[in-house]
């Protein structure tokens, strides 16, 4: 699929003697994976190129996956081919340097907001960004090197991002990378240890979430973190926007919602957002955000727009209940 758009990436990837990798704020699994796998197979490929990913916007649960690179002169980004990952519009690339690139790279699987850069790659269906750098790697693996270090980083943000491979978007296609990276060597007792298992306060605050979390009269659960609650238990924002995937396996309820305050002097608010069989990310678009079709963000801000934005789901989730069967 896209050969010729991966082709030519591959190209000018062996034009380029410097390139830096960027993602997207607010990091998770899938970006971090997909910019640490795409870093260590061109490190294999082309041991004499300047590969750097450089990022100073962290996630605490993901530090396990090591460290960036430091930073470099503004004279290095000038002379370098930047290639984003996972970022479906401009405003979202972590390190604002990649405005320095002499040329840029788009390899993207959310739904396209806009377009940047000399070449884009989007391909939306695909469960995970990781995924696609697999299939780059596929496509080209008589020319590409892989070791278990690189297979584990893709892992990682297949994993995280499809859900432990539950989420609606797996495909037969994700199922083969993510044989291709086992085949590799994947240690996944550690990988989802490191990934899964949970400190007893944390534990402490998902009973909580059971015991403040509210359901809207259609079928929408929400609940609201401010920092009071995130102080009383020591969670990270990270931690704190996590809570929602603790809100999916309610029946009746397709979509499901958490509001983390984030103690900015704006006042603002964010949203993760998620649903099965109805799609949400028009409602994500509407409140400054986007993603995924069943798994998008956003921001509010005030009481006033956490209830707009409940009431517009609400009622996307009513029309949807009223129009189709089979939903549980």
């Amino acid at each position: 699929m896209n050969k010729s758009i991966k082709q030519e990436i591959l190209q000018k990837i062996k034009d380029n003697q410097i390139i830096c990798l960027f993602r997207h704020v607010r990091n998770d699994g899938d970006c971090v994976g997909a910019t640490k796998g795409l870093k260590r197979i061109l490190q294999l490929t082309f041991p004499e190129k300047q590969i750097y990913l450089i990022d100073h916007d962290t996630a605490k649960y993901l530090e396990f996956m090591g460290p960036e690179d430091p930073e470099v002169e503004d004279i290095v980004y000038e002379n370098a081919l930047g290639i984003v990952l996972d970022t479906a519009s401009e405003a979202r690339i972590s390190n604002k340097k990649y405005t320095l690139c002499k040329d840029l790279i788009k390899i993207d699987h959310h739904i396209p907001l806009e377009n940047y850069g000399s070449v884009a790659w989007v391909e939306e269906e695909r469960s995970s960004c990781c995924e696609m750098v697999v299939d780059f790697y596929e496509t080209f693996k008589d020319e590409l090197k892989i070791d278990s270090e690189a297979a584990t980083h893709l892992y990682t943000g297949m994993v995280t991002d499809s859900g432990r491979f539950k989420y609606s978007g797996i495909s037969g296609d994700a199922m083969r990378c993510a044989g291709t990276l086992l085949d590799v060597g994947v240690d996944t007792d550690t990988l989802f240890a490191r990934l899964y298992l949970e400190a007893y306060e944390y534990l402490k605050f998902k009973a909580h979430i059971y015991n403040r979390m509210q359901i809207t009269e259609n079928g929408v659960a929400y609940i609201f973190v401010d920092k009071a609650m995130q102080e009383e238990f020591g969670l990270t924002l990270e931690m704190a926007s996590a809570c929602v995937g603790n809100l999916d396996s309610i029946r009746g309820v397709i979509a499901w919602m958490a509001f983390i305050e984030n103690g900015d002097a704006e006042g603002s608010i964010r949203v993760r957002l998620r649903s099965r069989f109805v799609h949400i990310n028009s409602i994500a678009e509407k409140y400054r955000g986007g993603g995924h079709a069943c798994a998008s963000g956003a921001t509010v801000y005030g009481q006033e727009e956490m209830d707009a934005l409940l009431r517009d789901t609400d009622a996307l989730v009513k029309e949807y209940k009223e129009t189709h069967e089979g939903w549980l």
